[in-house]
């Protein structure tokens, strides 16, 4: 099996979304090195560097975005998606988190099932644990939504699902989309805890029947409804070689300068403002005020750079008109600006927007 580097980093910290209750344990929590490959047999790109016994999912850790309402539209997006091919069908979702999207769904009358080993709530209609050929369930429909990112294997991951499932149904996969990374110069969307990197011909290659797939909340994210029957070993063909940018990290001296002897903000306090911190810090640009919507977040410290995370109003009392509010997520802005009466300058970290 050969592979192909396009990129590295080493130092980072293997959870950006794990909250810590110390400056002191945020510095020194785990960290991992990442080496993107791509192998020439599948076409698949992942992290070669990647070590899964450096995970464990805990309680501290906090990514839920369902605060905003910009995210409440997402949802509904995807929702209207599963309408389309599974309305009125039983549904599992694996890897359902903390389980909001499974109880979103259930206000609408879909019967569902989650499964998710680190689930920590008291909702009867998930279950703790694998999802396995022996807990003997079966749907219609599999929602796999920001998880086979995190899976070091995910063709056999793909290959369990679908034992599981008796090999039928649709799945319906969501998860962040590698050529809007490269397009967008994103190196803030690098992050060790997503061992894999996806693009929409990917998951042609894995499955041959295709329902529909596309690109959703700005282009960030990708995704596909496929017949689970139709899953098969990736075989990567000449038009699958990924062209990484070489200029990947053209923006980064431009970003340092705007950061450097300015009062600002970063805002978002999710996996995105945890890389961009640990950036600039090591540019040695001073990180100001980091601000995030969700309160499971707030009065904590994100990993690695020990900044501790504070509310909007917090933040907004330490900042005067005119001030940078560099915006982590562009889909955010606008939200963003009406929760700060719009009385900032507002600094999106995408490609070209400096």
């Amino acid at each position: 099996m050969s592979q192909r580097e396009l990129f590295s980093v080493t130092g980072l910290p293997v959870f950006q979304n794990k909250m810590f209750a110390s400056r002191d344990a945020a510095l020194h929590c785990p960290k991992g090195d990442i080496r993107l490959v791509q192998d020439s047999q599948t076409g698949l790109i992942f992290n070669a560097a990647f070590d899964a016994n450096l995970l464990a999912y805990d309680a501290d850790y906090q990514n839920e975005q369902a605060c905003s309402s910009v995210f409440q539209h997402h949802l509904d997006a995807v929702k209207n998606i599963i309408d389309r091919h599974l309305a009125g069908c039983p549904l599992i979702e694996v890897g359902c988190g903390k389980g909001y999207f499974l109880e979103y769904l259930r206000r609408f009358g879909y019967a569902i099932t989650g499964v998710d080993p680190a689930y920590e709530g008291d909702n009867p209609n998930v279950i703790r644990a694998e999802f396995e050929p022996g807990l003997g369930l079966s749907a219609d429909g599999v929602l796999l939504r920001h998880v086979l990112e995190h899976i070091s294997t995910p063709y056999d991951f793909l290959v369990a699902i679908a034992k599981a499932n008796g090999g039928q149904g649709k799945i319906y996969i969501e998860v962040p989309c590698f050529d809007w990374i490269c397009r967008h110069r994103a190196w803030f969307d690098v992050f060790y805890e997503h061992v894999n990197y996806f693009r929409l011909a990917d998951f042609y290659r894995l499955f041959g029947t295709v329902y529909e797939s596309g690109h959703i909340f700005g282009g960030q994210y990708l995704y596909v409804v496929a017949d689970i029957a139709s899953l098969r070993e990736p075989i990567a063909q000449t038009e699958d070689k990924c062209i990484f940018p070489t200029d990947f990290l053209s923006d980064f001296d431009n970003i340092v300068s705007t950061v450097k002897g300015k009062r600002h903000a970063i805002w978002g306090g999710a996996s995105k403002g945890v890389i961009f911190a640990l950036y600039m810090m090591r540019a040695h640009a001073n990180v100001g005020l980091v601000i995030d919507i969700n309160p499971a977040k707030q009065n904590k410290y994100m990993a690695a750079t020990g900044l501790m995370i504070i509310a909007p109003e917090v933040a907004l009392a330490q900042l005067q008109p005119g001030d940078d509010i560099i915006v982590m997520n562009s889909n955010y802005l606008q939200e963003i600006m009406a929760l700060s009466n719009n009385q900032f300058n507002y600094i999106k970290v995408e490609h070209h927007e400096f």
